[in-house]
């Protein structure tokens, strides 16, 4: 799980498929590969929807209800993490690169 305690899936360009048993058969098969990853497959959120159809027509609320979904999904599945406040700050630094002239600039 790589430190991912929860997740939730948003299955896009559900508008290119004419079958909707095949969708299911994608949902079945995506709940699957999470139960192999040791996530609660059948208990995780899977949101089927097109998000260019939301993007193009944000006044659609039929094309907009599929990234409301996903939101509300979101926010209810998803726990809010737990902030440590009173340890000190600490910032992973990947690599520092030194910038002639500038000086030397960690990222992480």
């Amino acid at each position: 799980q790589v430190n991912v305690p929860a997740i939730v899936v948003f299955l896009n360009k559900t508008d290119q498929l004419d079958d909707p048993e095949l969708l299911e058969i994608v949902d079945l098969e995506v709940r699957d590969i999470l139960n192999g990853y040791e996530y609660p497959g059948d208990n995780v959120p899977v949101v089927k929807g097109c998000a260019i159809h939301a993007l193009e027509n944000p006044d659609d609320e039929e094309a907009v209800a599929c990234v409301q979904e996903l939101l509300d999904a979101i926010d209810s599945y998803i726990p809010e993490p737990v902030r440590e406040i009173d340890k000190p700050f600490l910032m992973p630094v990947e690599d520092v690169f030194s910038i002639k002239g500038r000086g030397t600039v960690g990222t992480g």
